[in-house]
C-alpha cells in the first residue's frame, strides 16, 4: 500500500477505530488531529502514534500509509482573525439586532461575557428607552464587545438624527446599520465624528459601523468613502470639522458588511449561496480602487441556523456569521413566552412576506411567521386599501366596520386620536402633514396597527394572538429540525450562547469531515452529524 500524502503513521500509545461510533468520537474531539490510515481491513481513524512525512515507512515495521489528515479546529478558529481582533471577540459569531428590544440587553450582555458580539435591537424604541438600554449595557459589560442598532428611518429622519446624537453623547463605539436604502447625513456624521490622524499617518476611526445589506448598489456605498456632498453639508452645518471631512476620504463607510440573505424582518429573500460571493467580489473590486488601510470585512446572515449553514458560510469565505430569527426564541430574547413557544413549533415553510410598518407607503415588506396568526393576511389587506383609496373617507361602510371590529377594536375616530397622540410625542411633523394629506393620515393609522401588532406579540397579549407580528425567516424551522430530540428542543433551554457554541462546534466537525473526504478518506455514514450538547458539555468544544 502507498500513502497518497507521502506520509506514514507509526503506532505507539495509540488508538485505531474502524466503526462509526469510534470515527465519530475522534472526529468530534476538536482539539486533537484526526488521521485516517489504510489498513488491510480498510480505512481506520487513529490518534497518537507518530506521523512521518516522506516515503520512509514500510508495512514491515508496522507503519501504515496515511490517507487523510485533519488538524484540530475549534470555534475560535473559524472566520476572519481580523474580525475577532477588531471587535475583541473569541468567536466570529454575532447575534443580530432584532427590533423593539427583542435583541435585549440580557442577550447583548450574555454574548459579551461569552466572547461573542451582540447588538441591541434599538429600532422601534423611543430615545428614552434606547438611552436606558445604553446605560445598562455599558454599566454591565464595560469594555467587552457590544453594539447598538441604527435603523434607517426614511419617514422619521428626526428620530434617526436623535439616535445618533444619543450614541455620540454616550460614547457608543459600534452600531449595526440596518435597512438603509442610501447613506444619510445622520449615519455619515456618526461614522466621521472623531476621526483623527495618528503620528504614523494612519486614520484612527472611533466610531465603527457594521451594515446589513442585501443589494450590491447599496453595498457599494458602504464600501466607499462617505459622499463629498454629505460631508460638505455636515461641515457647513458645524456638525463635523474640515479635518474630519478630509480624513473621511481615506476610510470606507463601514468596517463590516453583513450580506443579508433570506431572513426575518426586512429582507430581499436573496439566496446566500450567490449573495455572499457577490458581496466579497464587490469588496475586492472597490478595495483595489480605494486601497483602504483595512479592507471591509464581509460576513453572512440569513438562514444561519444549523452547523451545516455555519460551515457553508465560513467555507465560502465569510468573515463572520450573524444569527437573527433563532435568537428570538432564546431565553434572553425580549419577547413573550407565547411567541417563543410559537417559534419553537415553526417549520421552514411557515413564513411569509407582509407589509412593513416603518416603510409602509413604499411597499417594503418584512418576513414574518404565518403559523398561528392572521397578521400577514390583515397587513396585506391594509396595504391594498392604502393603494386603492385616497383617504379614510373613501372607505366603504362595510370596510370601516371590518377595520373597527377586527383591527382596531374601536371606531376609526378613536383609533386616529390615539395615533395622533403617539406621533405628537414621536414626530409632530407627521401629524401636521396628515392634516393636509388624507392619504398620509390613512397611512399613519394603518401603521398604528402594524406597529402595535409587534408590541402585542412582545407582550404576549392572549386577546391579540391572531394579530401577532413575529419577524421570522426559514432559519427558525431549520433550527427546530436540527434541535428536535435534543435538549435545545425546549425553549427554556435555548440560551443564546448555548445555541451559538453548539452551532460553531458543529461547523468545526463538518469542516474537519470535509477535509478528510477531500483527501480521499471513506467515512462511515453520519459521523459528521452534530447533535446539540448541554451547556455543561460545551466547554470541551471552546
Amino acid at each position: 500500500m502507498e500513502s497518497r500524502l507521502a506520509a506514514w503513521w507509526h503506532p505507539g500509545d495509540t488508538e485505531s477505530v474502524t466503526d462509526a461510533h469510534g470515527f465519530k468520537r475522534l472526529l468530534h474531539n476538536l482539539s486533537e488531529p484526526v488521521i485516517v490510515v489504510e489498513t488491510p481491513q480498510g480505512h481506520a481513524a487513529v490518534t497518537g502514534g507518530r506521523l512521518e512525512m516522506g516515503s520512509g515507512g514500510t508495512l514491515s515495521d508496522g507503519a501504515l500509509p496515511v490517507v487523510a489528515y485533519a488538524p484540530p479546529l475549534t470555534p475560535p478558529q473559524l472566520g476572519d482573525p481580523a474580525f475577532r481582533q477588531a471587535h475583541g471577540v473569541r468567536c466570529a459569531y454575532v447575534a443580530g439586532e432584532m427590533a423593539n428590544g427583542i435583541a435585549s440587553t440580557a442577550m447583548v450582555e450574555a454574548m459579551a461575557r461569552a466572547g461573542m458580539l451582540g447588538f441591541f435591537g434599538s429600532a422601534g424604541l423611543s430615545i428614552s428607552e434606547i438611552e436606558a438600554a445604553v446605560a445598562r449595557i455599558q454599566s454591565a459589560v464595560g469594555g467587552l464587545p457590544h453594539g447598538f442598532n441604527l435603523i434607517h428611518s426614511p419617514y422619521e429622519p428626526a428620530l434617526e438624527e436623535a439616535t445618533v446624537d444619543l450614541y455620540l453623547a454616550r460614547g457608543v463605539r459600534l452600531i449595526g446599520a440596518a435597512a438603509f436604502l442610501d447613506l444619510t447625513p445622520a449615519l455619515v456624521r456618526y461614522r466621521v465624528k472623531g476621526l483623527r490622524r495618528l503620528p504614523d499617518g494612519t486614520v484612527e476611526i472611533r466610531n465603527r459601523v457594521a451594515a446589513k445589506i442585501s443589494r450590491a448598489e447599496v453595498a457599494r456605498k458602504f464600501m466607499a468613502p462617505p459622499p463629498p456632498d454629505i460631508l460638505t453639508h455636515l461641515v457647513e452645518g458645524g456638525h463635523i470639522s474640515r479635518d474630519e471631512a478630509e480624513l473621511a476620504s481615506r476610510i470606507p463607510m463601514a468596517d463590516d458588511i453583513t450580506a443579508e440573505a433570506d431572513s426575518g424582518g426586512h429582507t430581499d429573500n436573496r439566496p446566500a449561496i450567490t449573495l455572499l460571493p457577490g458581496m466579497m467580489a464587490l469588496r475586492d473590486e472597490l478595495q483595489l480602487v480605494h486601497r483602504f488601510a483595512t479592507p471591509v470585512r464581509v460576513g453572512l446572515a440569513g438562514g444561519i441556523a444549523t452547523p451545516e449553514s455555519v460551515a457553508a458560510a465560513f467555507a465560502m469565505g465569510a468573515a463572520y456569521v450573524l444569527t437573527g430569527s433563532i435568537n428570538q426564541a432564546s431565553v434572553e430574547a425580549g419577547t413573550s413566552q407565547l411567541v417563543k413557544d410559537m417559534l419553537a413549533k415553526a417549520g421552514q415553510a411557515d413564513v411569509v412576506m407582509a407589509p412593513a410598518a416603518d416603510m409602509f407607503e413604499m411597499g417594503v415588506k418584512v418576513q414574518v411567521l404565518k403559523w398561528g396568526t392572521m397578521f400577514p393576511v390583515r397587513a396585506k389587506k391594509l396595504y391594498d386599501l392604502y393603494l386603492q383609496h385616497s383617504g379614510l373617507e373613501d372607505l366603504a361602510p362595510s370596510v370601516r366596520q371590518m377595520l373597527e371590529r377586527d383591527y382596531f377594536r374601536s371606531t376609526l375616530e378613536q383609533a386616529w386620536a390615539e395615533t395622533e397622540q403617539f406621533f405628537e410625542q414621536r414626530d409632530p411633523t407627521q401629524i401636521a402633514r396628515a392634516r393636509r394629506d388624507p392619504k398620509h393620515k390613512m397611512a399613519l393609522l394603518f401603521r398604528k396597527y402594524l406597529g402595535q401588532s409587534s408590541s402585542w406579540a412582545i407582550m404576549g397579549d392572549p386577546t391579540r394572538r391572531q394579530d401577532f407580528q413575529v419577524w421570522c425567516g426559514p432559519a427558525m424551522g431549520a433550527f427546530n429540525d436540527w434541535a428536535r430530540g435534543s435538549f435545545l428542543e425546549q425553549p427554556k433551554n435555548r440560551t443564546v450562547t448555548a445555541m451559538a457554541v453548539n452551532l460553531m462546534a458543529g461547523a468545526c466537525v463538518i469542516q474537519r469531515a470535509a477535509w478528510l473526504r477531500l483527501q480521499g478518506a471513506r467515512l462511515p455514514v453520519g459521523v459528521d452529524r452534530f447533535r446539540p450538547v448541554p451547556p455543561d458539555d460545551l466547554a470541551r468544544y471552546i
